[in-house]
């Protein structure tokens, strides 16, 4: 079987959004508090309430990274849970995955390696992948301890891209987030976005998505071979390339 992409050998994978049911009760609680005013002033408070908890993550990420390097290990860590706890994040003990999820990695790992490239704890993404029994699954792991910068840098996806003994240029980066498609890009790898998480369409296209998916459910549209593309689990999922 011929696969879509050749150039590929490798597909990376955030956890929060992607693989991860993100919790979205902190926009549905932020877009209540701002109804009154946007009844008021006319604007929608669903879209602001998500747009203030994507402006949070660039910054929040950067002031990680920068109290890393002056060596606040412990404090930026717990700083970092905190920032996920304000983004309405699962705990490391309930975390649930995106339907359909399972079935694609394990269709996916026939074809390619696979790794995980987040800026949660190693606690977070190994107690997730042990949960979902997927560890077996992923060559590499990289989290916020792996490198000392984090997305959008496009250290995190270099360093997984070196683990795997490939280019960037032989990976595609999956993430919901304007955050991951900047990191890919800038590492040269592919970006793919996907919906089930924070990122917007409109965003997610002007940063220069490859693909545009409206599940991580929907991957083997891109990235399988058509007679494997109707997977089970992926039936009603959809998406479309931007190339």
């Amino acid at each position: 079987m011929t696969r879509p992409d050749t150039t590929i050998e490798a597909i990376l994978f955030d956890l929060d959004g992607t693989l991860i049911d993100t919790d979205d009760h902190t926009v549905k609680l932020l877009t209540r508090r701002l109804t009154p005013l946007a009844r008021l002033l006319s604007f929608d408070a669903n879209g602001l309430a998500r747009r203030i908890m994507m402006w949070a993550e660039t910054p929040g990420n950067a002031l990680v990274t920068l109290l890393d390097r002056v060596g606040l290990d412990d404090n930026v860590f717990a700083m970092s849970d905190t920032l996920h706890r304000w983004r309405g994040l699962y705990p490391r003990h309930n975390v649930p995955l995106i339907p359909g999820v399972d079935t694609v990695l394990r269709a996916l790992i026939e074809h390619y390696r696979l790794a995980i490239v987040t800026t949660r704890g190693s606690r977070d993404a190994q107690a997730f992948l042990a949960q979902h029994n997927l560890a077996s699954l992923f060559d590499v792991v990289v989290t916020r301890e792996s490198t000392r910068r984090l997305k959008p840098h496009p250290e995190p996806i270099q360093f997984a891209a070196q683990c795997l003994n490939l280019s960037p240029q032989s990976c595609a980066m999956v993430g919901d987030t304007v955050v991951d498609v900047r990191s890919a890009r800038a590492a040269g790898a592919k970006a793919v976005a996907v919906l089930c998480g924070f990122g917007e369409r409109d965003e997610l296209e002007k940063e220069g998505a490859y693909a545009i998916l409206t599940s991580t459910a929907a991957i083997p549209d891109v990235f399988l071979p058509s007679e494997l593309r109707h997977l089970p689990s992926t039936s009603g999922s959809g998406g479309e390339a931007n190339s």
